[in-house]
């Protein structure tokens, strides 16, 4: 893997902790009565996620095909280690579909701009 590929790799992952972040809060302040402030930093996570959507080089279709690969992998990451719900064999194969779908996107060939 190329150095290029493991930045957009790392910052997949960054954007995916980011809206995972900024989703789970309001989620805990719903669901679970915590605090209304925990909206302040999910607005704040958020607002990152967007942010960091615009760094990639890509077109925003693609890149945005491309991370839903990797944000699927990451929420089963943190569904894991916030919730304590241990992936199943068909969660991880899922993961490893989207992930070689993500790789098919990011990775395929791109005809000439015209």
């Amino acid at each position: 893997m190329t150095l290029d590929a493991l930045r957009t790799f790392a910052l997949f992952v960054a954007t995916a902790l980011a809206e995972i972040v900024g989703c789970y809060l309001p989620y805990l302040w719903l669901r679970q009565g915590k605090p209304a402030w925990l909206l302040v930093p999910a607005a704040a996570s958020l607002a990152l996620f967007a942010w960091l959507l615009t760094l990639h080089p890509q077109a925003a279709g693609r890149v945005y095909a491309a991370y839903g690969g990797v944000y699927v992998a990451v929420a089963l990451a943190w569904l894991w280690w916030a919730d304590g719900v241990r992936p199943t064999p068909t969660d991880w194969l899922g993961v490893g579909l989207c992930l070689a779908g993500m790789l098919v996107i990011m990775l395929g060939p791109r005809a000439a701009a015209a």
